[in-house]
């Protein structure tokens, strides 16, 4: 379990400031880098790539500003993770059946789900610039740096904890394998992707319907991505968590920035 828990202790501390900034509505991380001119901080697709860049600065760095008043979000996250990896094994050895048209079907729904998450910024920022509405292009273009953002914090996650996936070694979920490398369990891609992009779209329209449809629909990603035998539970549980908080970060970090 040591080793499981330095790995949910790494993740929970990454998260530390976006944590702290959706539960307090701060627009800042701890030392995130201030854009230099009111131009290069508006939300614009040519200035992406630049937030990004201030995004990953922020989101790396924020583990050594954990002190006693903002250590309840990545404490909470790690005894959650720890105590859902206590029954990863039980669950999928004996409770996710191993049912080949069920776990495709469920493989295909999860997938499918997930390409709406990346399609519904695009749609949005696209009717968004039809119509000049410049909130919508503003939540289309702050889906996709959360998105973004989510794939990079994710794959470097992958390649440190390097997890079984439950169809090996009889579901016993190892970390440090080398034979899984790129294809690591540890946190579920398509958890965070649905969750990034859902915080941003949910924050952004905020009415119970549209926040109701959003993280409905990506809870029912990171339940068939289990359903479908590709995750453990805690794989999904990091992914959402993790997904959630960094959309909740760029969306109050960026909104209304070009105002």
């Amino acid at each position: 379990m040591s080793l499981r828990l330095v790995i949910s202790s790494i993740v929970a501390a990454l998260c530390m400031a976006c944590g702290a900034s959706a539960q307090t509505q701060s627009s800042t991380l701890p030392n995130a880098p201030e854009p230099q001119s009111q131009s290069e901080s508006r939300v614009t697709i040519a200035n992406t790539p630049r937030h990004i860049l201030s995004d990953q600065a922020a989101i790396w760095t924020s583990p050594a500003h954990l002190n006693p008043a903002n250590a309840a979000g990545p404490a909470l996250l790690v005894l959650s993770t720890a105590l859902v990896m206590t029954t990863d094994h039980e669950v999928m050895a004996n409770h996710v059946p191993i049912d080949a048209s069920l776990n495709s079907h469920a493989v295909t729904a999860s997938n499918g789900l997930v390409g709406g998450f990346v399609a519904a910024p695009v749609i949005i920022y696209g009717l968004g610039r039809m119509h000049g509405d410049g909130h919508a292009t503003e939540t289309g273009i702050l889906a996709g740096e959360a998105m973004v953002d989510s794939l990079a914090v994710d794959e470097v996650l992958k390649l440190v904890s390097m997890r079984e996936r439950p169809d090996v070694n009889g579901s016993r979920g190892k970390f440090f394998q080398t034979s899984a490398a790129f294809d690591s369990s540890f946190p579920s891609t398509h958890s965070m992707i649905a969750w990034s992009s859902a915080a941003v779209i949910a924050s952004e329209y905020d009415g119970p319907l549209t926040q109701i449809a959003a993280y409905g629909l990506a809870t029912g990603v990171s339940a068939a991505r289990v359903l479908g035998r590709e995750h453990f539970p805690s794989d999904v549980l990091v992914g959402s968590a993790v997904g959630w908080m960094i959309g909740r970060y760029v969306y109050h970090r960026r909104r209304n920035a070009e105002e």
